[in-house]
C-alpha cells in the first residue's frame, strides 16, 4: 500500500524546518530524518518520495541506501529529489556516482522558491502513485494469469480424465458389441462414404478393416431378390428417421448370411449435416435357430392337426359311407336313397368347409383379393351378423365414417368377422345382463414398436375389432388361440379351427391378428390390415346371387378340359356333356397345348391350377391366351401349391371356380366367363 510521507534528509542549519513548512502548508506530510540511517531506514518503512541535500549524501554511508535500491521490486523506480548546491565546476565523481545510482532523480538547485518544491514533490507523488497502479495491474494479470494456469490444469486434467472414460466407454461398447456380434457403422449424407467399426468387413469375409463402404457397395452383397426390399427400408428412412432391416448378403466366397442392420438419422445444426448411424449384426446363426424352432412347432400343429382332421373327416365319412352303403344295399327306396344322399351331401359340404378353414391357417385358400371400403361389407353384413349374436345380445357397430379402403377377399373377410361374433356370442352364455358386442372399424398409423414382433412393415393400417364383455381368455391359454384345434368351448361345440382361419385369412391379406383379454371381463380380437394406396370398387357380393336357370351348352360349344386326377376328370366330363357341351380331354399341360395349337374349336380352356409336368394352370392359362388370343378361361381349385400361384390368380385376373364344386355351379361359372363375366 502507497505510503505519501515525504522523507526529508537536510541535517544542517534550518533547511529541514522550512522544507517542512513549505510541505505542510501544501498538505503533504513530511518526515525529517536526522542522517542518511534514519532516511534509508524510513524509505524501507515506506514513503511517497524521499528528498535530501546533496552534501548530507556524501556526507553519510550510502551502503543500506544502495542495498534498498537493489532490493526493490521490478515495477519499482522511487522518486528521488536532490536539492543541489550551486558550483562552478563539475561535480566529483563519487557525487556523480550517487546520484545515477539513485536512478529516478530530480535535481533542484538552491535557492529554490516554494511553489517549485512543492511542485516537484507533488510530481513525485504521482509518479510513484502510478508505480503502484502498474504494481496492482501487474498483480492482478498474474492473479488472472495464476488463475488461467490453474484452470488450464484443471482443464487439463479433466479432458484428460474424459479422455480415459471415453476410452474405456468406446472399449466396453467394443467390447459388448463384439460379444454380441454387432458392429457399429456410420454413413455421412453428404459424402455418401460410411465408416465402420474393424469387424464390419469381416462379415461380409474381407480380411483385416479400413475398406471403404458405401450405399452402393453394399447393395452389391445384398441378393437380389432382397434388394428391392433393401432400397425400399433405405428409401423410407427421410420420413421415419430410423432404419430396420433384415436381409440376406452374400460373401465374397459366395456363402449366404442373414444380417439385420438398424440405425437412426442424427442432424448436425452447426454443420448442416446428416448422418445415419446405427448397428450390423450377422443373424445366421438366429434364424437357423428360429427356422428349427418353427419346424419343432409345424410339426407340433401337424401333430394336432392329424388328430383333429382324422376326428372329423371320419365323423363326416361315417354319414357319407354309411349312407351310401344303405343307398347301394337298397337302391330302389327312393325316398330313403333322397334322405341319405341329402345327408351325404350334407357331411361333404361340412367336409368342404373344413377344409378351407384349414386352408386358410396355412394360407393356401384360393382369394379373390379387391380394393374396397370394409365398412360396405360391414354395413351389409350386419342383418346376418344380428341373427348370429341373437336377440339375447346388443350388437353395436362403431364404424369410421373416413376409413381407409384396404385389400382383401370379401368372402373371407366376411367369414372372419362372423367367426368373431359367434364366438363373442358363445363367450357371454348366461352373461345376458351385460351381454354386449362391438364391431369397430378405425385407421390407424402403427410405428416400428408396435410391429416389431408382427412380420408386417410400419405404416398405415386399418383395425377392424370385435369386442366382448363375455367370460375372458386366461393369460395362460390365450397364446395357443390361434393354434388349430385349440378351443376353449366345451367338447362338442367347436373345432378349434374358427380363430386360426382369421389369423391365417389376416396373414394372406398382409396383416395380422391380436387378441386381448382379461378374465371377467372380456376379449377383444383385432384384425391389422395395410391400407391400400389404390381406390376402393364396387364389392363383389358374396352371398348367393339367386336361382338361376341352369345354362346348358350352346351349338357346338366346346370345353378343353385339364385335369390330372382321373375320377375328378370323370366326374367333370359327365357333367360337362349333362351340359351339352362337346368335351376334349388333356390330362396335363403338355396335352392341353397341342389341342391349342391345333385347329379345332374350343371355346373355353377349364383347367386345374395344381397340375404335374412343370406347368401349373395360371401359366397354361397364360400360353392359352398367347397362342390362341382372346380364349375364354376358367381355371378350378381347392389348393394352392405355391403362394406365388394365389397372387396371380389373386390379382382377380382370372376367374377361379373352388373344388368341391356342384353341377349348377360349374353350369353358372361357364354361363359367367362365356358372357363376358367372371365366376
Amino acid at each position: 500500500m502507497l505510503e505519501e510521507r515525504v522523507l526529508i534528509l537536510a541535517p544542517h542549519g534550518r533547511d529541514a524546518p522550512v522544507i517542512g513548512q513549505v510541505l505542510g502548508r501544501a498538505g503533504l506530510t513530511g518526515q525529517v530524518c536526522a542522517d542518511a540511517a534514519a532516511w534509508a531506514g524510513g524509505l524501507r518503512s515506506g514513503a511517497g518520495t524521499a528528498l535530501a541535500t546533496e552534501e548530507a549524501l556524501a556526507e553519510g554511508d550510502a551502503a543500506d541506501l544502495f542495498a534498498w535500491l537493489d532490493a526493490q521490486e521490478p515495477w519499482s523506480d522511487f522518486p528521488f529529489i536532490v536539492l543541489a548546491t550551486r558550483q562552478a565546476g563539475r561535480r566529483t565523481g563519487r557525487a556523480a556516482e550517487l546520484l545515477q545510482r539513485l536512478g529516478n532523480v530530480v535535481l533542484l538547485e538552491r535557492p529554490i522558491n516554494a511553489e517549485t518544491l512543492t511542485s516537484a514533490v507533488l510530481s513525485a507523488l504521482r509518479a510513484r502513485r502510478r508505480q503502484y497502479q502498474a504494481q496492482a495491474y501487474l498483480h492482478e494479470r498474474e492473479r488472472a494469469q495464476a488463475q488461467l494456469r490453474r484452470a488450464n490444469e484443471e482443464l487439463e486434467r479433466r479432458v484428460a480424465e474424459r479422455t480415459r472414460e471415453v476410452e474405456a466407454a468406446h472399449g466396453a461398447l467394443a467390447f459388448a458389441l463384439d460379444a454380441a456380434g454387432m458392429n457399429s457403422w456410420e454413413i455421412d449424407s453428404t459424402t455418401g462414404l460410411a465408416r465402420c467399426s474393424p469387424r464390419f468387413d469381416a462379415v461380409f469375409g474381407y480380411e483385416g478393416a479400413g475398406r471403404s463402404w458405401d450405399r452402393q457397395s453394399f447393395l452389391a452383397h445384398v441378393l437380389e431378390e432382397d434388394r428391392v426390399g433393401v432400397e425400399a427400408a433405405f428409401a423410407a428412412v427421410a420420413e421415419t428417421g430410423r432404419l430396420d432391416l433384415k436381409c440376406r448378403i452374400r460373401r465374397i466366397d459366395g456363402t449366404v448370411r442373414w444380417i439385420a442392420l438398424r440405425g437412426q438419422v442424427k442432424h448436425d445444426e452447426a454443420a448442416g449435416t446428416q448422418r445415419l448411424a446405427g448397428i450390423l449384426m450377422d443373424r445366421t446363426d438366429q434364424h437357423v435357430t428360429e427356422e428349427a424352432l418353427r419346424q419343432a412347432q409345424k410339426m407340433e400343429s401337424i401333430g394336432q392337426l392329424t388328430g383333429g382332421v382324422a376326428h372329423d373327416f371320419n365323423n363326416l365319412l361315417t354319414v357319407i359311407v354309411g349312407g351310401l352303403d344303405m343307398m347301394l344295399r337298397a337302391p330302389e327306396k327312393v325316398e330313403r336313397v333322397k334322405r341319405l344322399a341329402e345327408a351325404a351331401m350334407g357331411a361333404a359340404r361340412r367336409g368342404e368347409q373344413l377344409t378351407q378353414q384349414l386352408l386358410a391357417f396355412s394360407r393356401r385358400q384360393m382369394l379373390r383379393p379387391q380394393t374396397l371400403n370394409p365398412n360396405r361389407l360391414l354395413i351389409d353384413f350386419k342383418p346376418l351378423a344380428e341373427r348370429a349374436a341373437t336377440g339375447a345380445v346388443e350388437l353395436a357397430f362403431d364404424l369410421d365414417p373416413a376409413l381407409d379402403p384396404i385389400r382383401i377377399d370379401p368372402a373371407q373377410f366376411e367369414s372372419a368377422v362372423l367367426n368373431l361374433i359367434v364366438n363373442a356370442r358363445d363367450a357371454m352364455e348366461g352373461r345376458e345382463g351385460r351381454a354386449r358386442i362391438c364391431v369397430l372399424s378405425r385407421n390407424i398409423r402403427l410405428g416400428t414398436a408396435a410391429v416389431a414382433d408382427k412380420g408386417v412393415p410400419p405404416g398405415p393400417y386399418v383395425v377392424i375389432s370385435v369386442t366382448d364383455t363375455g367370460s375372458g381368455i386366461p393369460p395362460e391359454r390365450i397364446q395357443r388361440v390361434f393354434e388349430p384345434f385349440f378351443t376353449t368351448k366345451e367338447v362338442g361345440k367347436g373345432t378349434g379351427l374358427g380363430l386360426s382361419q382369421v389369423y391365417g385369412f389376416t396373414r394372406s391379406a398382409k396383416g395380422f391378428a391380436q387378441i386381448e383379454s382379461e378374465v371377467g371381463q372380456g376379449t377383444s380380437v383385432s384384425l391389422y390390415f395395410p391400407r391400400s394406396t389404390d381406390p376402393a370398387g364396387e364389392e363383389i357380393g358374396t352371398g348367393p346371387v339367386g336361382t338361376l336357370p341352369l345354362r346348358r351348352a350352346g351349338e357346338g360349344e366346346t370345353v378343353l378340359l385339364v385335369e390330372d386326377d382321373e375320377p375328378v376328370l370323370g366326374m367333370a366330363v359327365e357333367s360337362l356333356e349333362e351340359l351339352r357341351y362337346r368335351v376334349i380331354v388333356a390330362r396335363n399341360a403338355a396335352e392341353a397345348l397341342e389341342h391349342l395349337r391345333g385347329v379345332e374349336r374350343i371355346d373355353i380352356l377349364f383347367s386345374d391350377v395344381v397340375m404335374p409336368g412343370g406347368m401349373n394352370g395360371s401359366q397354361l392359362a397364360a400360353e392359352a391366351e398367347r397362342v390362341r388370343p382372346g380364349i375364354k378361361i376358367l381355371l378350378t381349385s381347392g389348393y394352392v401349391a405355391n403362394l406365388d400361384e394365389g397372387q396371380v390368380i389373386g390379382r382377380g385376373e382370372l376367374p377361379v371356380l373352388n373344388k368341391p364344386y356342384r353341377r349348377e355351379e360349374l353350369a353358372r361359372s361357364l354361363r359367367l366367363v362365356l358372357g363376358g363375366g367372371k365366376a
